[in-house]
């Protein structure tokens, strides 16, 4: 498994995870396609300025053109604070092998070795018990339940947070 940047070619990835209703069910209901062009276009110049890591996560380094999902850390504010959030999706086919920790993880070593994200949280929503599993194993805390706004919907989520300096499990 390797992680790569996002790239303008990754609309149709794009598309397949975040349009998909079954991909989309913790997170809301699927968005509609003509949004995701624009969508990569921000990730990308996001990725290229090293302001957001938005990774494609590849299972298999010699077939580079196969992506199984995204995993991403961003800094935002959240209740005047400024915040470290990483997030993930893993499409249907790939999901169940781990690879979704093991770009988590590679992310968050990642972030432990550059220094810059300090403490990372994260909130799957309460019912996604695959999410929740990669947070518990990778040594998050969990820290309660809280309701997040994701694409103008409002969703209860499990609050996790991890110093990937010290705790990374």
């Amino acid at each position: 498994m390797l992680l790569r940047d996002v790239g303008y070619g990754d609309v149709d990835a794009y598309a397949r995870m975040r349009c998909d209703p079954a991909m989309m069910a913790e997170l809301g209901g699927p968005l509609p396609r003509e949004g995701m062009a624009a969508k990569v276009g921000r990730d990308v110049r996001r990725a290229a300025a090293d302001t957001d890591w938005i990774k494609m996560i590849v299972p298999d380094g010699a077939a580079p053109g196969v992506v199984a999902g995204t995993v991403t850390l961003w800094a935002h504010e959240d209740g005047g604070e400024r915040i470290s959030e990483i997030g993930w999706m893993v499409l249907p086919e790939f999901q169940g092998r781990g690879l979704g920790k093991r770009a988590v993880r590679a992310l968050l070593e990642l972030a432990r070795d550059d220094g810059r994200w300090g403490l990372v949280h994260a909130f799957p929503a309460t019912t996604n018990a695959p999410s929740n599993g990669i947070c518990r194993a990778l040594g998050f805390r969990l820290l309660g339940e809280q309701d997040v706004t994701f694409a103008d919907r409002v969703l209860r989520t499990n609050h996790w947070l991890l110093d990937p300096r010290t705790g990374l499990g």
